[in-house]
């Protein structure tokens, strides 16, 4: 009998090899949960996919050089530029690659996913966009400066700063020139995009609210350093840091200052607000939780190194990287910031990172795309995405319950 129980088990195994096909992980919903830096358009950086509980690694993929920049994931597929010039294409669920694309030089700007195309700058003057699938190039626009910043796309058209003090706006099917803002400064930046306004930083010291149809200015809050930090737009207020040592908060419609933080150092690191908390790193080695009402601390948490990293939420769990020495993506208790994991790479983690269905993404000097998880993540995809997929699984365990039962039985006989 349990020869017979065994053979029922196999056969049913390969019932469901022969009728699911080996990209049976593969994502079923036409856009990523995290399809460009920080996740939305408003840099919010919260996802609502499942936390990530524990830190094992499911794959990683060595680029050429180091990996500043954040990837993005979108229809199965994530993103990721490298310091070896190249834009990487790979399946999310076995890190393979699918395809990539050499520019001129390094791509510390993070790749943005929309409409079939995915969008990105680079070091060598130019903002790219590609089929996301096959990695053709459909155009390319020469700025005057290297393009640190990340794109966003909206209204058909993409925005992006560079480091000849413009932020621009380009047909995002063509590439053409709508329209050009020129700063005192580098913005490298990343642009926020709500309610048809623009908001960016750069590092003549402002931060700036600017019409997303016409380009024209509507108002401009001045810090007292550099703004490379990219702007979260959460309701009516505007969340960003600055070189200054301050986290601010202001008016999205006025630029009004509504309250700033004090950190111990510099903040590079881009805000991300969920549940009424405004959680963001400093080079003061730590990352900060504020009442993103007031302003006040709810919590800080001690790395060993600069938070350059961008946080990332999802289900009550902050992510975020560190610099060397420390080189640990850290997962945060989102109330109360404690640590539920960290991850330790080989380099220094600047990169930040992105969640899609349980597992994060995150880039490291050490020249590696990681992807962190456990196979069990994708598990819930497969009633929606597999018709009649957890009938075979119910099969499956039902079967080897019996066969444990069994066992039991005779062991007790």
């Amino acid at each position: 009998m349990k020869k017979e129980m065994i053979v029922s088990l196999v056969l049913v195994l390969l019932f469901l090899v022969s009728v699911f096909p080996a990209n049976i992980y593969s994502r079923a919903a036409p856009v990523g949960d995290w399809p460009m830096f920080h996740h939305d358009l408003t840099h919010t950086g919260y996802s609502t996919s499942p936390a990530l509980t524990t830190n094992q690694t499911l794959w990683n993929y060595t680029t050429g050089n180091q990996v500043q920049s954040s990837p993005a994931v979108a229809n199965g597929i994530v993103y990721v530029g490298s310091d070896d010039g190249n834009l990487y294409a790979f399946n999310v669920t076995t890190g393979a690659l699918i395809w990539n694309y050499t520019t001129g030089k390094s791509i510390s700007s993070s790749p943005t996913v929309a409409n079939g195309a995915v969008y990105v700058g680079s070091l060598d003057d130019k903002v790219y966009a590609f089929d996301a699938t096959t990695g053709a190039l459909v155009w390319n626009y020469t700025t005057g400066g290297g393009v640190e910043s990340s794109p966003a796309i909206a209204n058909g058209m993409v925005y992006v700063g560079s480091d000849d003090y413009n932020v621009y706006a380009l047909n995002a099917t063509t590439g053409a020139l709508v329209w050009n803002y020129t700063t005192g400064d580098e913005v490298s930046s990343s642009p926020a995009v709500a309610n048809g306004i623009v908001y960016v930083g750069s590092d003549d010291y402002n931060v700036y609210a600017l019409n997303a149809t016409t380009g024209k200015l509507i108002w401009t809050y001045t810090t007292d350093f550099y703004v490379e930090s990219s702007p979260a737009v959460a309701g009516d207020i505007v969340y960003v840091g600055s070189a200054d040592w301050n986290v601010y908060a202001l008016n999205a419609s006025t630029g009004t200052l509504v309250w700033n933080y004090t950190t111990g150092s510099e903040v590079n690191s881009s805000p991300a607000v969920a549940s009424g908390i405004v959680y963001v790193g400093s080079d003061d080695w730590l990352v900060y939780a504020l009442n993103s009402t007031t302003g006040a601390l709810v919590w800080n948490y001690t790395t060993n190194a600069f938070v350059y990293s961008s946080p990332a939420v999802a289900s009550g769990i902050v992510y975020v990287g560190s610099d060397y020495p420390d080189d640990n993506l850290y997962a945060l208790n989102a109330t109360t910031g404690a640590i539920v994991w960290s991850y330790t790479t080989g380099d220094q983690v600047s990169s930040s990172p992105a969640i899609d269905n349980g597992v994060v993404y995150v880039g490291s000097y050490d020249g590696n795309l990681y992807a962190i998880g456990s196979i069990l993540s994708v598990v819930p995809e497969f009633s929606s995405t597999l018709p009649g997929i957890t009938l075979v699984i119910s099969i499956f365990i039902a079967l080897s319950a019996v066969i444990i039962a069994k066992k039991r039985r005779t062991q007790k006989n």
